[in-house]
């Protein structure tokens, strides 16, 4: 019997809504080669999970996690994991789809994306191809990315939501901490939105900067200001 407890693929939920949690657990407890071996409400706690875990040589094959977390996200979360314990493969569930978050998740070492509209033997899969060394990927966001090396962004649909902001902002005249007042950000970042934006747009001032947000509508003449 203790064979065959070591054949489970041991894995570890976080997720910050307890029902979610529950949910998760219940199906995955019926599969034969699935162990749920502890859950977590948030990116802190799973890694404080993780840490006596691997003290006690326990480790889970896969973790299962939200993006959107209190204390801890999921994105900074996944990166942790990946750089203590590269033997843990991450597999995110969350409802967010944004090209910028699974870029952000991919990069941080996820193995796996899924949308949490997938159905459950999906999220089995997802664990299974996780814990194989493989990647999963819902289909959604599959076709995303596929379409997304077919067809390279340009223009603005090569900004990130925060880029665009930053653009809007620009456009309206405010200053690298006037943004960075208003996005609650460093102003080292925000000057760093900035520069990533003018050469995404191949642009290289602000007034150009300007003049594509307001003809691209993402302000009007009225709200874009001048600038320096």
């Amino acid at each position: 019997m203790s064979g065959d407890r070591e054949a489970h693929i041991r894995v570890l939920i976080v997720d910050d809504h307890a029902v979610v949690r529950r949910g998760i657990r219940s199906y995955l407890e019926v599969q034969e080669d699935l162990e749920v071996a502890a859950e977590a409400a948030n990116g802190e706690e799973a890694l404080d999970r993780l840490r006596l875990m691997a003290a006690h040589r326990e480790l889970p094959a896969v973790v299962l996690l939200d993006l959107l977390m209190p204390k801890l996200d999921g994105v900074a979360t996944t990166k942790e994991i990946a750089g203590l314990y590269p033997d843990v493969r991450v597999v995110v569930l969350t409802s967010f789809g944004e090209m910028e978050r699974i870029h952000a998740a991919l990069a941080a070492g996820a193995a796996g994306y899924l949308l949490k509209d997938a159905e459950p033997p999906d999220v089995v899969a997802a664990i299974r191809t996780a814990a194989r060394g493989d990647v999963f990927l819902h289909p959604a966001i599959a076709r995303k990315l596929t379409q997304e090396m077919v067809s390279p962004s340009t223009g603005l649909n090569a900004l990130t939501l925060r880029e665009r902001n930053v653009l809007a902002l620009v456009a309206k005249g405010l200053s690298n901490q006037e943004i960075a007042s208003n996005l609650v950000i460093s102003e080292r970042t925000a000057r760093t939105h900035v520069s990533n934006v003018l050469h995404k747009l191949q642009l290289t001032s602000r007034t150009q900067a300007a003049l594509v947000a307001v003809r691209q509508g993402l302000v009007t003449n009225e709200g874009a200001g001048e600038q320096h």
